[in-house]
């Protein structure tokens, strides 16, 4: 029999997990390459052999997703399987259309098909955007279960931005941990508030591997989402944010939806900041969508820990990157606390930007005065660090997960803001938890 001919369109996360359950041991179905998309120079390398096992001793090779088309053609591609996360329903369908008229069939894999089955307990903090505060929801999870007795072990949603062969299976627990897996601005930002409250957290690229190495250590797995994918192992409970700020935009994203749909327990996140009539929206969604979930409503306080530094003065306010590229956000906590203790005016980083933060900033156009702290690798890194040196500026506020003075040297006035989820009334994520 005639091997089915495979394509996965992916951003170096989602594609391969899928890969990994579905096809890796597949002798039906030839896996014939990977298109990428989001992650800075992914395409041109290759799916190593190591991961993707005996029937691909050459591994399978990653494309620019530009050359879809051609490459169904070339690769007389059968089917196209869509692989990654926080993108517009009407993005899928184009690129659905796309496929359909290079002559190949557009699917795909069902969140169930995809979710690996634990032997403990797992609660997955998922979203319907990025940016909505699945990481602050994800500590205060961890910070829970800890109260209860519990040891608790955070599975995060990947990011191999660097050599695939050695992201197989990481684990952190120091930051001397992130230091040796030559860890992004993007990893640290995921990874630091976990070590920071002693928990331990894995991440790599084969996820059934990861999962049995984890439980190991845990009476509970907690998983840590990434943009809105659905979780890669099946929850006992699955909690899912919605955010005010982009009202709507819980009917309207790929695979948020979804995630809205799975929900046992809704996060309403950032209430205090909102509109009180996208509020309504939102929670009137939630209702109709999935009428059984349990409702939560929260609040992200911000801290910060100057705040002298800000009022008065010319402020370069540098926000979580994915939340404003993909999670397409205007402003993030850092424009609030600035606006919020007197600054008297946001400096634009624009005019002093430099490579790949310039090319950012041109991708991504709805961004204003503010800096997106983007850090895929060392390079990227160093452009950050000369585009902040190059702004003038009174002070810098770092509005990221982490403190990025660990990482950057910043030769000017700085400062931090925190923020945490606040539950508001009940009930509350402990009450959830103890039924678990």
């Amino acid at each position: 029999m005639q091997k089915r001919r495979v394509l996965i369109m992916g951003a170096a996360g989602r594609d391969f997990h899928n890969f990994n359950v579905r096809y890796r041991h597949d002798s039906q179905i030839e896996v014939v390459a990977f298109t990428a998309t989001q992650i800075p120079d992914i395409e041109g390398r290759v799916y190593p052999a190591e991961l993707a096992g005996s029937l691909y001793p050459a591994g399978i090779p990653i494309h620019a997703e530009e050359e879809l088309s051609s490459l169904i053609k070339s690769l007389r591609v059968d089917e196209v399987v869509f692989s990654y996360s926080d993108v517009p329903h009407t993005y899928v369908m184009h690129k659905a259309s796309q496929v359909i008229a290079s002559g190949a069939t557009f699917s795909m894999l069902g969140a169930g098909q995809t979710m690996i089955k634990s032997h403990k307990p797992v609660v997955a903090v998922c979203a319907v955007r990025t940016g909505v505060g699945k990481s602050q929801t994800t500590r205060k999870v961890c910070d829970t279960l800890k109260a209860m007795g519990k040891r608790v072990v955070a599975v995060r949603h990947p990011m191999p931005y660097g050599d695939l062969t050695a992201q197989i299976c990481q684990r952190f627990a120091s930051y001397a941990d992130l230091d040796h897996h030559k860890c992004t601005i993007e990893e640290r930002e995921e990874y630091e508030p976990h070590i920071d409250r002693g928990v331990i957290v894995y991440a790599g690229i084969d996820y059934e591997r990861i999962l049995r190495a984890a439980e190991q250590e845990a009476d509970v797995i907690v998983w840590d989402g990434g943009n809105n994918d659905t979780p890669f192992f099946k929850p006992d409970v699955h909690i899912t944010l919605v955010d005010p700020h982009r009202p709507g935009h819980e009917l309207l994203y790929h695979p948020g939806e979804s995630n809205l749909r799975l929900a046992n327990v809704v996060v309403i996140n950032k209430i205090e900041t909102a509109n009180p009539d996208s509020v309504s929206l939102v929670r009137e969604n939630v209702a109709t969508i999935n009428p059984e979930a349990i409702v939560i409503d929260g609040a992200s306080p911000i801290f910060v820990e100057d705040m002298d530094r800000l009022r008065g003065k010319r402020v370069l306010v540098i926000e979580d990157g994915p939340t404003l590229t993909h999670g397409e956000m205007a402003y993030g906590a850092g424009v609030v606390a600035a606006k919020k203790f007197g600054a008297a005016e946001l400096v634009d980083p624009r005019p002093y930007a430099v490579g790949t933060i310039k090319a950012t900033f041109e991708k991504y156009p709805h961004m204003g005065a503010l800096l997106p702290a983007m850090g895929y690798g060392g390079k990227q890194i160093s452009e950050l660090e000369s585009t902040i040196a190059a702004t003038p500026c009174d002070t810098v506020l770092i509005a990221t997960p982490i403190d990025l003075r660990r990482i950057l040297k910043i030769d000017k006035a700085h400062t931090r803001v925190r923020y945490e989820l606040q539950e508001i009334g009940k009930p509350t994520l402990a009450d959830v938890l103890a039924k678990l």
